[in-house]
């Protein structure tokens, strides 16, 4: 055949390597020939899907199981984690750089680069993270009163956070170290390690929740200390593979000093994914402000409906994930071609699969809502906003995986522009508008318009091809 191929699989070693491509079997002979082929993108998407969907059932399972004690823990743990996304989003940004330049310089083959910018990342996300725990962990109660929290959930949030937060300083460089991996092509290691994750929360979870033997029925105290477990021991796990050099990547302690060079590189790509990740969480804290002031029942029926949701965005992540491997490695490689029909194939791919969940939604919103919860006012609340949010799947699509084909390209200045304007300039507005007079139905009209106008923008900017030419 001619041209290159960018495989996904080492040679010799195809059934054995599979969520792996941090190997580029030939140079382009002929670049830009040959498009990507669907196992190609298949192999870095799946297991990002799978390492999103159980990295979401951690929250699926933590709402399946308060949600049967009531509205107000429900609605206290999805309050509480409004607060974890924000501490999550704050080194899930140094992340985003270490991915872009990992896979840079993996498509390069610079392999002392590559391990420089791991070292250094991990650096960033355990001052972050330790920043992180004692902030939250502090002002745990004020950040839930913030929140418009109504009195009966400001004690059970206040002491889910408290707990959580213990658990961010381990929590940073377990998620930093699966952003490195992902950029040097292994989507397979965190899914398995998620998978770990996820199936110690569901169990200590569980026994601390309602009591087991000698352990004591804790509510929603049990839930969070299910989830700092879990997470704790999945960034134990990661730290332990990178020591031991998993998919190419050497952490070695001794190796831990501050470099300025690629901590200045880090940040210039890490830092407007960190304003626009901010500005994203603040706006979801002010958007669920606005919707808690609604009632407990309408919050925690908002609350079911975006945890039905995420089943959706769950491949829209992992052909994200796709797109921004695909990108770095094929700009590293020096082919814009191929690095640009990688992020469209992650993209049509992420179009069939989330169309499909919308339409879903649509049909069975209550089937949904009533797996999590069997108050009929909840069911009631939630059923048409997950419907309305069922046509907005394309869009969605559009606004994650090409985000994340930017992201790969160092392009983070755009995407925070887009994400600014969308969440603080139409969906805030409109949702304190159309809430209102429709409740929690314009709430959410609000939120379609925002994942509409963004998908759009994004679109359109990954289209103009700007992003091939810039430098990181």
């Amino acid at each position: 055949m001619a041209g290159w191929r960018w495989r996904a699989l080492v040679a010799g070693r195809n059934a054995l390597a599979f969520g792996r491509t941090n190997t580029i079997d030939k140079m382009p002979s002929h670049a830009g020939e040959e498009t990507f082929s669907t196992s190609e993108v298949l192999s870095l998407a799946l297991p990002a899907v799978g390492e999103q969907v159980l990295n979401m059932m951690v929250g699926v399972a933590d709402s399946y199981l308060v949600g049967h004690l009531g509205a107000a823990p429900l609605a206290a743990v999805g309050l509480a984690n409004q607060v974890v996304m924000l501490a999550t989003a704050l080194y899930s940004a140094v992340g985003t750089g270490a991915t872009a330049l990992i896979a840079r310089h993996t498509g390069a083959r610079e392999a002392r680069v590559v391990d420089a910018v791991l070292h250094q990342a991990m650096i960033m996300g355990g001052i972050v993270g330790l920043a992180s725990s004692a902030l939250f962990g502090v002002f745990a109660q004020p950040c839930i009163i913030l929140l418009n929290a109504p009195e009966d959930v400001i004690g059970p949030g206040t002491i889910y956070l408290q707990i959580v937060a213990l658990s961010f300083l381990i929590s940073a460089l377990m998620f930093l170290g699966m952003a490195a991996l992902r950029g040097a092509g292994d989507t397979r290691t965190p899914m398995i390690v998620m998978g770990v994750v996820n199936a110690v929360n569901i169990v200590v979870a569980y026994a601390f929740i309602y009591g087991a033997g000698p352990i004591p029925a804790l509510g929603v105290a049990g839930s969070a200390i299910g989830a700092a477990v879990a997470r704790s021991l999945g960034g134990l796990i990661i730290l332990a593979l990178l020591l031991r050099g998993k998919s190419g990547l050497h952490l070695r302690l001794s190796h831990l000093r501050p470099d300025r060079v690629q901590v200045g590189r880090i940040v210039n790509i890490g830092l407007p994914a960190a304003l626009e990740t901010l500005f994203m969480r603040f706006g979801q804290m002010a958007y669920a402000t606005v919707v808690a002031g609604l009632g407990t029942a309408a919050f925690a029926a908002h609350q079911l409906a975006l945890t039905s949701e995420s089943l959706s965005y769950m491949p829209g992540f992992g052909f994200a994930v796709a797109a921004t491997t695909l990108v770095g490695q094929g700009l590293g490689a020096r082919d814009p071609k191929r690095a640009e029909r990688g992020g469209y194939e992650s993209l049509r791919m992420a179009l069939i699969s989330m169309t499909f969940m919308g339409a879903l939604f649509i049909l069975f919103a209550p089937q949904f809502l009533g797996f999590f919860t069997s108050d009929p006012e909840v069911i009631e609340q939630g059923t048409w906003p997950l419907r309305l949010v069922g046509f907005s799947q394309p869009a969605l699509a559009s606004a994650m995986v090409l985000s994340g084909g930017l992201r790969g390209a160092g392009d983070t200045r755009r995407t925070l522009l887009i994400t600014a304007v969308g969440f603080w300039i139409l969906r805030l507005p409109l949702a304190v508008l159309l809430s209102g007079p429709f409740g929690l139905i314009g709430a959410w009209v609000a939120m379609g318009v925002d994942l509409n106008a963004r998908g759009s923008a994004i679109f359109w900017r990954y289209r103009s091809g700007r992003w091939k030419a810039l430098r990181v």
